[in-house]
């Protein structure tokens, strides 16, 4: 470890280091990982913390602790096997009875399942002791977290410290991976050559779903949530776009009772009804086994070494942290007597419960705690308060030490287990405190694994010789990702045009002083404050729009607590693409997070300066032209683009038909400024200039944004593509006939081909266009049926809807 400061510190002077430490965590940014604290007023945007400096690990050291691993793993899959199959352990009194049967964690459905192997993945948090050895602090079984964020962190340091990385021989982690999907392949009941596997998650709001999307995305498997699973007849299905597709093995992150509300917890929706029924027929497997976390418990770390003798025939090589299971009665008595120098923990690991540190207890709390442990002895375990070693932490540009933990990823490999060569450690808060955890301000480090020998450059791709079935199917679109796609789609094309209005109001606020203002400034007003579209004229008369009306709309707009702002729609935009990390590629990734860089942050403040304004929405509509660009040229044509594409075309039809029904449709004094402002927020300003030397006129306008299907801001262009879209979507049946989807479609593009536009352009009473009005209306009215159409269609059964609201009223006009 010494060796690798002294190169971090040689490589970088002491002036440098701050910037090393910004560095990586704006690599941490950039890539979006955090990590979600309940509670935290941060919510989903809580930061992973990393720090610079990583945990070095000898050659020898780890094979001592890769080993004893291994034989741990190997005596807990035995333990389940025999708790869930014939219970000799405990009749022949080596492990009580109330330990398993008492506890939530063993889930009796599950008693009599026929499986080859229980434990799968396995993960244990190890503290060093005074001597120098490791020990077990705890067992992860159910759902082991970490493995996911210690290769976000091993990307993040390679890059911040590459020189230093490949100098010292760091062992790499992609094998690891390459043996867990290897693992997860061969559990598939029928042993196809490429088997359907899921990654099950809670969903966005749990702690660890960056994880979640990061390792589907990396091993190449479908994220789901229960609600995009179903059980037909005893097998799983998945439910896509295409239909319903078998799924062979689920790798779970999901606690073993909220798997099936049917059999195990009830008023959980996050499972899968019937689930363990799939299990117990054989047709489908679960990484790790429901039930697996009834051997989390710290309870069964003081009889591991009698249950390896047993089992094992051989010694632990690797010891726990020594334990005291309250049940037990000589060790109720030296844990009442000795409650200050303990940590206190619950039988079965819970996050509403966490550990009591004697040694921080009051008198009168300790004596509280006694009185609890008494009363039920058998709930409580409690551990010696180990005096956890330390390593070095960058902080404020100088090292400092902080207490550390390590935990370390196993899987199934042929009949034992490997290690992943390195781990997640993490550290205390503060020098002068032990507890390591990240949700009381800890923080993580990478794991070198030191190596003597060449250095693995293996890369997680396929292995040569392997056979592979081409396919260019992506029909397994699950509906869900479907839904969020599509709505994804249509916040950003809202959030456009809402940068293109805003930037037009401002430059023409700025270029017209705070004398009156021209009809066209007054038009934007109507359509950013979702004035009354059908008459507008009460605005456009109005002479009393000044900068005061003008800092107000920022405000509101950069205010998230209104639905139709700008801030909430980024903001919409921004937990959609968490929630689709799994599907959007690094770099569109890192467009969709850096919204939180746009134009919230400059109007935040009130009367804010007007050119840093203008410059946050100028990058704004930047950062959403690379997006359509990455859409456009690195997307393949499957349903997840088309959905996505479907959003924005409906988004920018509509918003097209309302800025045309606020601007075209006067017919007042000021018509030529009106009709450049609509040219320009389109984007279409050049090529009207290049087809038209005359002035500016409506017909020729309408023509341009209303019917010219060549045009990329034309409504016609968005029909036509929509069209294209429906056709190619999945049918119900093999009927032939066309959808309502088809059906709405076509009406809406052969009513805005075969409208005159000369003829709706002429003006009526009371300086209106009121056939154009009369045509703009029913347009946006079938364009939202259509919307409605789509969703009811292929979206209806997917979660909460989303809703793209309107700005409040406003005060200052």
């Amino acid at each position: 470890m010494a060796h690798v400061c002294v190169a971090v510190g040689r490589s970088r002077a002491a002036g440098d280091r701050p910037s090393l430490a910004a560095g990586a965590q704006q690599l941490i940014h950039d890539n979006g990982v955090t990590y979600n604290i309940y509670g935290d007023s941060r919510g989903l945007d809580r930061p992973w913390s990393l720090d610079p400096i990583p945990l070095a690990v000898d050659e020898k050291e780890w094979q001592i602790i890769e080993n004893g691993l291994a034989q741990r793993a190997t005596l807990l899959n035995m333990i389940l096997a025999d708790c869930y199959g014939p219970q000799r352990l405990m009749a022949d009194g080596l492990l009580p009875p109330e330990l398993v049967l008492g506890y939530p964690n063993f889930l009796r459905p599950c008693h009599g399942v026929k499986l080859a192997r229980w434990l799968h993945l396995y993960a244990a948090d190890l503290g060093r002791q005074p001597g120098g050895g490791y020990c077990v602090i705890s067992d992860r079984t159910q759902a082991p977290s970490g493995a996911g964020y210690a290769l976000e962190n091993r990307i993040v340091l390679s890059r911040a410290l590459p020189d230093i990385f490949r100098a010292c021989s760091v062992q790499r982690l992609a094998a690891f991976f390459r043996q867990m999907r290897e693992m997860l392949a061969s559990m598939a009941p029928r042993r196809k050559e490429n088997p359907n596997i899921v990654l099950l998650t809670p969903g966005p709001y749990n702690e660890t779903y960056f994880e979640h999307a990061y390792l589907a995305r990396y091993l190449g498997y479908t994220l789901v949530e229960g609600a995009d699973l179903t059980v037909r007849d005893g097998r799983v299905f998945l439910k896509t776009l295409g239909g319903l597709q078998p799924v062979d093995v689920i790798l779970r992150r999901l606690d073993d009772d909220f798997c099936d509300p049917l059999e195990l917890r009830s008023d959980s929706s996050l499972g899968v009804a019937g689930l363990v029924q799939a299990v117990h027929l054989g047709n489908v497997a679960v990484v790790n086994a429901l039930g697996s976390g009834l051997v989390e418990s710290a309870a069964l770390m003081p009889m591991l070494p009698t249950l390896c003798r047993r089992l094992l025939g051989e010694e632990l090589k690797l010891p726990s942290a020594p334990t005291w299971w309250c049940g037990e009665p000589s060790a109720l008595g030296y844990v009442l007597d000795n409650l200050r120098r303990l940590v206190v923990k619950p039988v079965m690991p819970s996050v509403n419960v966490k550990p009591v540190f004697g040694e921080t207890l009051s008198a009168d709390e300790l004596q509280m705690l006694q009185q609890r442990i008494r009363q039920r002895p058998m709930d409580f375990v409690a551990q010696q308060q180990l005096p956890l070693s330390t390593a070095p932490v960058l902080t404020r540009g100088a090292f400092e030490p902080r207490h550390v933990a390590l935990r370390v990823h196993l899987t199934a490999a042929g009949d034992g287990y490997a290690g992943m060569p390195g781990g997640l450690a993490r550290f205390s808060a503060t020098p002068d405190t032990l507890n390591v955890s990240m949700q009381h301000g800890g923080g993580s480090k990478d794991t070198w694994v030191l190596t003597s020998g060449p250095v693995d450059t293996f890369s997680l791709l396929p292995i040569t010789g392997q056979s592979v079935v081409v396919s260019r199917s992506g029909s397994d679109l699950p509906s869900r990702v479907a839904e969020n796609l599509f709505w994804l789609g249509r916040y950003v094309e809202r959030a456009e045009s809402l940068c293109r209005q805003l930037r037009g109001l401002l430059l023409r606020v700025a270029s017209q002083g705070s004398g009156e203002v021209g009809p066209e400034t007054a038009a934007l007003f109507a359509l950013l404050v979702n004035a009354d579209a059908n008459d507008p004229l009460p605005l456009l008369k109005h002479t009393g729009i000044n900068v005061g009306g003008v800092e107000e709309l920022l405000a509101i707009t950069a205010d998230a607590a209104h639905p139709g702002s700008l801030a909430a729609i980024l903001t919409n935009a921004r937990s959609l693409g968490a929630v689709l990390r799994d599907r959007l590629s690094v770099d569109a990734w890192r467009i969709i997070h850096g919204f939180d860089r746009g134009l919230p942050a400059q109007v935040a403040r009130r009367s804010p300066q007007m050119s840093d304004v203008l410059t946050a929405l100028d990058n704004l509509i930047v950062m959403f032209a690379a997006l359509s660009g990455l859409a456009a040229e690195s997307m393949t044509r499957g349903f997840a683009w088309r959905f996505l594409d479907m959003g924005r075309r409906l988004e920018r039809a509509i918003e097209t038909l309302r800025l045309l029904r606020c601007t075209v449709v006067p017919a007042g004094a000021g018509q030529a400024l009106l009709l450049e402002l609509v040219l320009e927020i389109a984007d279409s300003s050049m090529t009207y200039r290049r087809r038209y030397l005359t002035d500016l006129q409506p017909a020729a306008v309408l023509d341009l944004l209303l019917q010219d299907e060549g045009n990329p801001r034309a409504v016609a262009f968005q029909l036509v593509s929509l069209s294209e879209h429906i056709g190619k979507l999945p049918r119900g049946n093999s009927n032939r006939r066309r959808t309502a989807q088809e059906q709405i479609a076509i009406r809406c593009l052969s009513g805005v081909r075969l409208a005159d536009v000369e003829a709706v352009s002429e003006v009526g009473s009371g300086e209106r266009r009121a056939r154009l009005d009369e045509m703009l209306a029913a347009l946006m009215d079938h364009v939202q049926t259509l919307s409605d159409a789509i969703g009811q269609a292929y979206l209806s059964h997917a979660g909460a809807s989303h809703q793209l609201g309107a700005l409040p009223p406003m005060t200052n006009l």
